[in-house]
């Protein structure tokens, strides 16, 4: 980012401040952006569909009819291997 050299003064209250103007880069070599390996990963695994709307309609149901119940112990056995995966992958060089 480049900070023009034109600057303004304002005075509020007795105080006076200086304000900067900036400037954006312009367009090309400089502006192009670089993603990691895990970026181009998630980006590739992003084909699959987000969620399954019928899954969500049939657990919505079950909430309002007061049928679904909670696994805690799968959540947590769950999250547990997603840290230990998260952990292991940013380990490896």
């Amino acid at each position: 980012m480049k900070i023009d050299s034109t600057t303004t003064t304002a005075s509020t209250f007795g105080e006076t401040r200086t304000r900067t103007t900036v400037t954006q880069p312009a367009a090309g070599p400089a502006a192009e952006v670089h993603l990691s390996d895990l970026a181009a990963q998630l980006q590739l695994s992003g084909d699959a569909p987000a969620f399954d709307a019928s899954r969500v309609a049939e657990i919505s149901q079950a909430i309002a009819e007061g049928r679904f119940t909670i696994n805690a112990e799968a959540i947590a056995e769950r999250l547990i291997a997603s840290a230990s995966e998260l952990v292991g992958s940013q380990e490896r060089p």
